[in-house]
């Protein structure tokens, strides 16, 4: 017990163990105080502008009210107010913010500058024009406050979106033909909740100064009903005389503002799951394609061109066979990774690609596909391991999406067969490990994990985008043994890209050169080994990846000179 105690302890900020205390304060003077306070604070009696005293703390206003208790009571209607707006201001500005970034990116341009143009415009000063339209009341002052919220939090939400909508299990979930808004609900949103709970209670806190504000020029609450700032307007006329009639009111909606950004704080850093996952992580101590019956991919002249219209790959034509592995190599920059995605369609906004043959098997890749069918018969294991999985979603449930939305399996059958997979690919205890999060895996489980994914609907082609790079040289060389048993047990096609020369030659069987995002030789695996090449920039590349054979030769050089 004490154990828990404590745990619970770390995890509970001191910022948010102070904001739930006050917040919990004021949610009790909310409900209690109209219902014991509401005759002090209401009716009229003799006792006009009175000083404090033990009987009036604050005194009374000039129709013998005690000012203390209109505060008091004034809570639970400003609290009301406030929230709504914010949940106004907050569900339609996270929603336009980050809808937008699943919609044609013509249309997106539009509505950011739309966006920009209502930012650049004040919030309250368009909150006082819109309660001047609708007129003075409490419903006035609730829709003013939200629809004058919401341009601020869709800018907010529009750059959190655009920082995640790249990422990598981003664009696998749009590969897999997850439906637009299921991708803001479950890969978006839960990625920029942490900032955007701290946003929203600062929001609040700042909606419960502009209700106030409307109240107190008259645009707002309207006798007989009064919030803080219809409390603070009414002792305006005697605050030379009685100064403490407005010390009250403003007392009260300091305390209410600070509550609402210590709270925002704490569950930023309690609940955000990526802050989460690194609290608890463990501390570290060509030719034109010729047609074969026996070709899985077939890629002839493809162009892939970036928005300005420059050519970034440039006619490239090449074939995966089936139980093949092709590896694409070249320096940074020389196209490969653009070819996968133009193969996966899964270009970058703007950039456009073109072949006169783009085919998966029978599926003509350069048309409009099937999601169903490139999700199934196409497989994709990015670079970086750390982000190809959403961290606020558990392993098993990424694993198995493809099954669950393509393939229609479920439940047991999903799970059992998951675990299979991740057997196959030597992840152990893999029906406990599928619960974990992300952060709770190595890089090597989770490249391993990735392959599994792949692997799961049986795919035509596995295409590897820079699989080991970010890996170390051990886990590298598990990930290469993973790849080619899948090869030699399931006869998978893989298109394997890499700037590493040493890995290509070692695990694949026809190797194409690339350079400036033209195809500038093919040679076998085996002539890279024995550095049987012919064009210079090949050379090249042999001669910065040194090996044990050419190290020895190096050193048996240097004794000769010695």
């Amino acid at each position: 017990m004490p154990d828990t105690a404590s745990r619970a302890r770390r995890r509970f900020s001191p910022a948010l163990r102070v904001g739930l205390a006050l917040g919990g304060v004021l949610v009790l003077v909310a409900v209690l105080a109209p219902i014991l306070l509401t005759d002090s604070a209401t009716q009229l009696t003799g006792d006009r502008r009175l000083g404090p005293s033990a009987a009036h703390w604050f005194g009374t206003d000039d129709l013998g009210r005690d000012i203390l208790a209109r505060a008091l009571v004034a809570t639970r209607l400003t609290l009301i107010m406030s929230a709504i707006a914010t949940a106004i201001s907050v569900v339609c500005g996270v929603f336009v913010g980050g809808v937008v970034w699943l919609i044609p990116s013509r249309l997106r341009d539009i509505v950011l500058r739309i966006i920009d143009a209502c930012v650049a415009f004040p919030a309250l000063v368009l909150a006082l024009i819109i309660a001047a339209i609708l007129g003075p009341g409490t419903v006035s002052a609730i829709i003013a406050i939200g629809v004058a919220g919401i341009p601020s939090f869709a800018r907010i939400a529009a750059n959190l979106t655009g920082g995640v909508v790249h990422r990598d299990f981003v664009v696998t979930a749009r590969l897999l033909g997850v439906r637009g808004f299921s991708i803001f609900s479950r890969h978006l949103l839960p990625n920029i909740s942490g900032p955007l709970l701290m946003l929203t209670t600062s929001s609040f806190a700042l909606s419960l100064l502009e209700i106030s504000s409307l109240s107190f020029v008259g645009l707002g609450v309207q006798s007989p009903d009064f919030d803080y700032g219809r409390v603070l307007s009414e002792s305006l006329a005697t605050i030379y005389v009685q100064p403490w009639g407005a010390v009250a009111p403003a007392a009260m909606l300091i305390v209410a503002g600070v509550t609402a950004m210590l709270i925002g704080d704490g569950i930023a850093s309690t609940l955000d799951p990526v802050r989460r996952a690194r609290r608890s992580a463990p501390r570290a101590d060509g030719s034109p394609v010729a047609p074969d019956a026996d070709v899985v991919l077939a890629v002839d002249r493809l162009v892939v061109e970036s928005p300005s219209g420059t050519p970034i790959v440039r006619g490239v034509s090449f074939t995966v066979r089936r139980g093949e592995i092709l590896g694409l190599v070249g320096e940074s920059g020389s196209g490969k990774s653009m070819t996968a995605m133009a193969i996966a369609g899964l270009l970058p906004d703007g950039v456009s690609a073109t072949a006169e043959r783009l085919r998966l098997g029978d599926l003509d890749l350069g048309g409009t596909v099937p999601p169903q069918r490139l999700a199934t018969e196409l497989g994709l294991v990015f670079q970086d391991p750390g982000t190809t999985f959403n961290p606020s979603l558990r392993m098993q449930g990424q694993l198995s999406e493809v099954l669950k939305v393509h393939l229609g399996i479920r439940g047991r059958a999903a799970n059992e067969r998951l675990a299979a997979a991740l057997r196959e690919v030597r992840v152990r205890d893999a029906e406990t490990r599928v619960k974990q999060y992300p952060h709770q895996w190595s890089g090597g489980m989770l490249q391993r994990a990735s392959i599994a994914s792949a692997m799961l609907t049986d795919p035509k082609l596995i295409i590897a985008d820079e699989a080991t790079t970010a890996l170390d040289v051990t886990v590298q060389a598990e990930v290469l043994r993973q790849f080619k048993a899948i090869n030699r047990r399931a006869g998978t096609a893989m298109l394997f890209i890499s700037h590493d020369i040493g890995v290509v030659q070692e695990l694949c069987d026809r190797v194409i050169v690339m350079r400036g995002g033209v195809h500038i030789e093919e040679v076998l695996g085996s002539q890279l080994k024995t550095g049987d090449v012919r064009h210079p920039y090949t050379k090249q590349l042999l001669a910065s990846a040194p090996t044990i054979a050419r190290a020895r030769t190096n050193d048996q050089k240097e004794d000769r000179h010695a």
